[in-house]
């Protein structure tokens, strides 16, 4: 019997412990996410931790379970990085997970983002599915064909902070400053400007294999399909990841540009349902747990 066989034997017996997520965990953590196949980086999860509130499982001092959750606002909140060990499921730690996520986030509405594994425990909790979120990735073959629009595709500048923080609250229902300054060091924004006001806003960082492109918020289809070709531009031969709404009706052109569609998940909301304002819509998430 090998020694990670009589670790996970005398783990078995102990029972688990609730505690939280700290960075002391999070090279467990990432070993947790890459037994999934989940590609995040240890630099992925020390910026979803430090942006949020994370939750651990510990059985027999090991880290065996995961979730996180984000602030938007006092109403409203995003949860993921939802993860418990393979050899430790059907113990009821992804229900004490989710237990103490929802004690912590005190009545908010709450979205995620759903594998079909996790969508019966979801819907105990009284999550209702809304969506759904198709992934799209690949290293990308060539530079996209840039999309015409009227206006001018631009650099982000200090003083559009406000203007992107509105178009966001209008296309996400929610009060995501905190994400949104949190991405400014580290992406790059690009924004669409028609008639001197910004219209729509994406942005591109690195994460996971390669890159990410999201959020992605704009008035039409037109204005984000110029952003993502202008913020895929500069990535040809990197992995490129987006995750689009299935309600965007991007997965078409995306299939076009070289990125296939390679799974989906169902968008879920536990609370009051999300209220779009005006004509601003949120064509791409952040990611998948970020919202």
């Amino acid at each position: 019997m090998t020694a990670f066989a009589v670790d996970d034997a005398m783990a078995a017996t102990a029972s688990p412990r609730l505690v939280a997520l700290t960075p002391d965990h999070l090279p467990q953590a990432l070993s947790l996410s890459l037994a999934l196949q989940w590609p995040y980086r240890l630099e992925d999860w020390a910026f979803a931790l430090a942006l949020g509130h994370g939750i651990a499982v510990e059985v027999g001092g090991r880290l065996v379970g995961t979730a996180l959750w984000w602030p938007y606002g006092d109403s409203h909140a995003s949860a993921g990085m939802i993860i418990v060990a393979p050899w430790a499921q059907r113990r009821g730690i992804g229900r004490m997970l989710m237990d103490e996520l929802l004690g912590q986030a005190g009545g908010r509405t709450i979205i995620l983002n759903s594998t079909l594994e996790g969508r019966s425990l979801y819907a105990q909790l009284g999550f209702a599915a809304y969506g759904a979120i198709h992934q799209h990735q690949a290293v990308l073959a060539t530079r996209p064909v840039t999309v015409a629009v009227s206006g001018t595709v631009r650099d982000f500048r200090a003083d559009d902070r406000a203007a992107i923080l509105a178009i966001d609250r209008a296309a996400s229902g929610m009060e995501r400053a905190n994400m949104i300054d949190a991405l400014f060091p580290i992406a790059a924004f690009r924004l669409v400007e028609r008639e001197g006001a910004v219209r729509a806003y994406g942005c591109v960082r690195p994460w996971g294999r390669g890159v990410v492109v999201g959020p992605v918020v704009a008035a039409d289809p037109e204005d984000a399909r110029a952003l993502i070709a202008d913020l895929m531009a500069p990535h040809v031969g990197r992995f490129v990841r987006i995750d689009v709404t299935a309600a965007s009706g991007l997965t078409p052109w995306l299939l076009g540009v070289g990125l296939p569609k390679v799974g989906d998940v169902t968008s879920m909301v536990r609370g009051q349902p999300l209220l779009a304002e005006g004509a601003a819509t949120l064509f791409a998430l952040s990611n998948q747990s970020l919202g």
